[in-house]
């Protein structure tokens, strides 16, 4: 009997310890994200080291696709040196699923100022920007420090979020 209760307690409080480690890795996950926002809003990425992996990848809502640090520090300068260069980002809340203990999905609803793009986008004369958007993280934990390993953003679209026919689903 004692066996019994003593098993009993020990898996009670592993899963309260796996929950208040969630808890902390999932807080840490937003930290990192705060931080890649408050670049953002600096308009400089000297720090995406400290938030992301040296492999980062990153396909952004035109479709272009940066492959590590490098191109992604250099993508995100040339156009916050430029269309973006006064453009401010938002984030709304996000949801974090854990796939393993080391590795977590996370959709991250933010929103993004307005802004003109350059020639070949909307040829620079249509105004961009002031909307929501929807962003996929795989962020990934490396020597206890959670990371972002590779990310897209798309514009939600109002008007067809409307159709969506999972909204109309039976509830269960």
């Amino acid at each position: 009997m004692k066996q019994t209760i003593l098993c009993c307690l020990l898996i009670a409080s592993s899963f309260v310890a796996s929950a208040q480690d969630r808890a902390k890795d999932e807080k840490q996950i937003n930290d990192q994200i705060d931080s890649m926002i408050a670049d953002w809003n600096r308009h400089n990425f000297d720090n995406l080291s400290r938030y992301t992996t040296a492999d980062f990848d990153w396909v952004n809502i035109v479709g272009h696709w940066w492959k590590g640090q490098k191109q992604n520090k250099f993508g995100l300068e040339a156009f916050h040196n430029s269309f973006f260069k006064n453009t401010p980002q938002k984030k709304s809340q996000t949801h974090v699923r854990f796939v393993t203990n080391d590795v977590a999905i996370v959709h991250l609803f933010w929103s993004v100022g307005a802004f003109y793009p350059p020639d070949g986008v909307n040829r620079g004369t249509n105004k961009m920007g002031d909307d929501k958007e929807l962003a996929t993280l795989v962020t990934v934990k490396q020597n206890g420090k959670w990371l972002i390993t590779a990310g897209q953003n798309i514009v939600i679209n109002e008007d067809a979020e409307k159709s969506n026919p999972v909204n109309y689903m039976p509830k269960e």
